[in-house]
């Protein structure tokens, strides 16, 4: 990628607002504390935040690959997040997605070949996953939905 293109993408408005969407989430912990928030709404919320991270991937960089690989981060932290007993709240504080995504993102516009390799091989892995992760997490919510049943009527029964 030549130095031109990479400087109009570092000062791209959709740039700047990833790198706020990761310090906040991150490294201010508002993923986490989100995620505190029952039945895993918290972290389906949170996730929308990704949506810039993967309309970068997918219509400034044109990076299937990449996409696919920042979509990974993204659910696997969503079905992370959503684990009840309060276990999937701390994996939060500690899995880092947004950062992950921006690293990942950074990595492919410097021609990175570390980090170009480690997304060719994450976007096979991803393609291959991606449909699994997404029935993994309609199963979560559907095991909790349930889950919240059965202890709203031992409670108040």
């Amino acid at each position: 990628m030549d130095e031109e293109r990479k400087e109009r993408l570092k000062t791209s408005r959709s740039y700047q607002l990833m790198q706020k969407v990761a310090l906040y989430m991150d490294q201010y912990y508002l993923d986490g504390f989100a995620g505190l928030v029952p039945g895993g709404v918290g972290d389906m919320a949170t996730s929308l935040f990704a949506v810039v991270h993967v309309y970068f991937c997918m219509f400034r960089l044109r990076s299937i690959p990449l996409t696919l690989a920042v979509l990974n981060n993204v659910l696997r932290d969503v079905l992370m997040g959503m684990l009840p007993f309060f276990v999937g709240s701390v994996i939060d504080f500690l899995n880092k997605a947004h950062a992950k995504n921006m690293k990942l993102i950074d990595g492919y516009i410097n021609d990175d070949p570390v980090i170009v390799q480690q997304v060719r091989r994450k976007a096979w892995w991803s393609a291959a996953t991606l449909v699994l992760f997404i029935a993994a997490i309609v199963a979560m919510a559907w095991f909790l939905v349930w889950l919240a049943q059965k202890l709203g009527t031992a409670l108040f029964s």
